[in-house]
């Protein structure tokens, strides 16, 4: 993480702009719900249709770097979203994952899962154990998605 360029203050560490950090830029995925502290976006995945990323935008390395209170609303994101997930395509496990091994910056990974997906069983990122045809989310159940996950993401930062 180099090239630091300009650097704004957030009340859970700095965002970025003209740095090397993939999530301090502007997404390249379809953003479905988004405030000023994170934003919740659907990747390009074909092969885990529905599978969402809850991403600060405050270029934050660890949980525990967040205030209590922003611990809080991360995961009140990040629960809302698996709720939609379940609720749209109803998979048979979601796998909620924050890693940041590669880019230490705070993300959660929303997963959604089917027995018969090309690594059930494993993780995701592991070694495939079938070989099924990849099954992308329609654009009918993408705009269900995303009015699912604003829905469900206002009402929990309501409460």
């Amino acid at each position: 993480l180099v090239g630091k360029i300009d650097a704004r203050p957030h009340a859970g560490g700095v965002i970025m702009s003209g740095f090397s950090c993939s999530l301090c830029q502007p997404s390249k995925n379809e953003i479905l719900w988004q405030d000023d502290f994170c934003r919740v976006v659907l990747l390009a995945d074909q092969e885990y249709p529905a599978y969402c990323r809850v991403e600060l935008l405050a270029h934050v390395k660890e949980m525990t770097d967040l205030a209590p209170q922003e611990r809080a609303r991360t995961m009140k994101v990040v629960f809302a979203v698996e709720t939609a997930i379940r609720e749209v395509i109803a998979p048979d496990k979601i796998n909620l994952a924050s890693l940041g091994n590669k880019t230490p910056h705070m993300h959660w990974h929303v997963i959604p899962r089917f027995e018969n997906d090309k690594h059930f069983p494993n993780s995701h990122w592991g070694e495939a154990v079938r070989d099924n045809p990849a099954t992308p989310l329609s654009a009918p159940l993408t705009e269900k998605l995303k009015e699912a996950v604003v829905r469900l993401v206002n009402c929990a930062l309501a409460s």
